[in-house]
């Protein structure tokens, strides 16, 4: 089955990834996508602050900072520079509601 819908994972990719023995606490995808963000910018010590960005957060504002993160060179605080591009994502989505 193509998945047709941008972002979105099916179920059976999302339990092809599940690892039983590393993931035993985790029950829900938000929960392992956060987790798996605070490994990819060094924070695992603040996981629950990128599960919680992960549960409320439209997940396409999360791709696109981590993008940018990613895409920086020589970059000190990799968890800062998102947070810092995360909210300037968050202030121009509310300002294009407008």
């Amino acid at each position: 089955m193509p998945n047709n819908l941008k972002g979105f994972s099916t179920v059976a990719d999302v339990l092809k990834k599940f690892d039983n023995d590393e993931d035993k606490f985790i029950s829900y995808e938000f929960q392992k996508y956060g987790y798996e963000l605070a490994e990819e910018l060094g924070d695992l010590k603040n996981k629950s602050l990128y599960i919680k960005l992960a549960k409320e957060t439209p997940r396409g504002l999360l791709e696109t900072a981590k993008n940018f993160v990613k895409d920086a060179n020589n970059v000190k605080n990799r968890a800062a520079l998102f947070i810092w591009k995360l909210t300037q994502l968050k202030k121009e989505a509310k300002s294009k509601r407008k």
